[in-house]
């Protein structure tokens, strides 16, 4: 397993984890979203959203390992040429592990949604040309007029947020019209909407292959109306029968805008008009709505969290940095050589030296997660009594010792050498840990 083979290994071991939380997130947000709409309003119901990011997170952090109560058989790799090397079962292969293949899959349709909605983005912002700036308008944001009527009004953006009016603003709409649009796109801006649609742009890029990330963008955007309209009218009350007739005078063409917000044809118009019409939650049920949220926001992180395996936040034995103690005796004699070194996942150590009655030799060896919480080992020796290199792979669990014995003295049947521990032998005794 070379480093590739062992990063993709990481890789689909979170991923894992990943689906299964976004997967278990999104479906209590759709089974909730309606009922809390109902009974807390559309501003808190929208918040549901949290659990999604909130769960993902939870699900790549770390418990502090287990202590490993069994431990396997002491590992022995014996080398007296070239030509025992390497076990078959142990040998590399020259292509690529389906593990790869899968990485690379994900990798490749990660950047095609990333480049679409990049692409999409850029198209919305290709119809602006020709806008020009509104400077009779004190708001926080910048205001354009397109040079259009089918564009706008839109709030446009994430980080450098516009807000986008149709050409024939002034005349669609009255004066009340008109303010009520403004603290609809300003009120998008001050509740960050537009990073909300770039989080939910970046999770439908990593699960581009998960049917419900596309049904999440669609109901996370018609959550964020009803609640954008919620907090408008806490604010604008009284003139909720002017803001229904903004809405019906609002005809946009239907543009993709994937970090944005525009009112378009395609939203529910009816349920925003009948949300209109139901009276606004009082402060004892927002208090109580706000504490409900706040602990069945925790409650299912924490869950997510305790349900992933204590130090197995992957399929292997993944980590950051190992560190690998080595000790190398020679002639059957105790160990003259000792070496504690810090690695990062397939960095090499090199090791060389010289005793009496052992030829030159000089070596390498690297430290690699792998499957079943195990580690491997990727070593590389050269000189003393062999003939030619040789590229031993052992596997072993972090803090258990591994030995892999080079000579000459050979007993016992074909398959099942030993090294005596005779003459001109060179014994490593190799002991990987994670962490450094």
């Amino acid at each position: 397993m070379n480093s590739i083979e062992s990063a993709s290994v990481d890789w689909i071991g979170h991923g894992w984890l990943l689906i299964l939380a976004f997967t278990a997130a999104v479906l209590v947000v759709a089974a909730l979203r309606k009922p809390c709409c109902r009974l807390f309003g559309a501003e808190r119901a929208f918040q549901l959203w949290l659990l999604p990011p909130l769960a993902m997170v939870a699900s790549q952090l770390s418990h502090a390992p287990m202590a490993q109560v069994v431990a396997l058989p002491a590992v022995v790799f014996t080398i007296t040429s070239a030509a025992t090397t390497l076990p078959a079962h142990v040998a590399e292969s020259n292509g690529l592990d389906w593990r790869t293949w899968m990485a690379l899959l994900w990798l490749a349709g990660m950047l095609v949604s990333v480049t679409l909605a990049a692409i999409a983005q850029s198209r919305y912002r290709d119809r602006l040309h020709g806008a020009t700036r509104v400077v009779d308008l004190s708001l926080r944001w910048p205001v354009w007029r397109a040079a259009g009527t089918d564009v706008g009004p839109a709030l446009v953006g994430a980080w450098r947020i516009r807000i986008v009016l149709p050409a024939d603003f002034e005349h669609r709409y009255d004066a009340t019209e008109r303010a009520l649009i403004l603290a609809h796109e300003t009120m998008h801006a001050r509740r960050h909407d537009g990073w909300w649609c770039l989080l939910a742009q970046a999770v439908v890029a990593v699960f581009w292959f998960h049917p419900l990330a596309w049904w999440l963008l669609s109901a996370l955007r018609h959550d964020q109306e009803l609640a954008c309209d919620a907090a408008v009218l806490r604010e604008h009350g009284t003139r909720r029968r002017s803001y229904v007739n903004a809405m019906l005078k609002t005809q946009s063409a239907t543009f993709a805008l994937p970090i944005g917000c525009s009112w378009s044809p395609r939203h529910p118009l009816m349920e925003r008009i009948a949300m209109l019409k139901q009276n606004p939650p009082n402060a004892f049920r927002r208090l109580a709505s706000g504490f409900t949220m706040i602990l069945l926001i925790a409650g299912f992180a924490g869950a997510v969290y305790a349900a992933v395996p204590p130090g197995k936040t992957s399929l292997g034995a993944a980590s950051d940095r190992y560190t690998l103690k080595m000790d190398v005796a020679f002639d059957g004699k105790p160990a003259e050589m000792h070496f504690t070194q810090c690695l990062k996942p397939g960095e090499y150590v090199h090791v060389s030296g010289v005793s009496t009655g052992v030829p030159p030799w000089k070596g390498r060896f690297a430290v690699m997660s792998t499957v079943g919480g195990q580690i491997e080992i990727h070593g590389e020796m050269v000189g003393g009594t062999l003939h030619e290199a040789s590229h031993p792979i052992v596997r072993t669990k972090p803090g258990q010792l591994a030995t892999i014995l080079f000579g000459t003295r050979v007993s016992g049947k074909p398959g099942e050498m030993e090294v005596t521990g005779g003459e001109q032998s060179i014994k490593v005794d190799l002991t990987p840990s994670t962490g450094c």
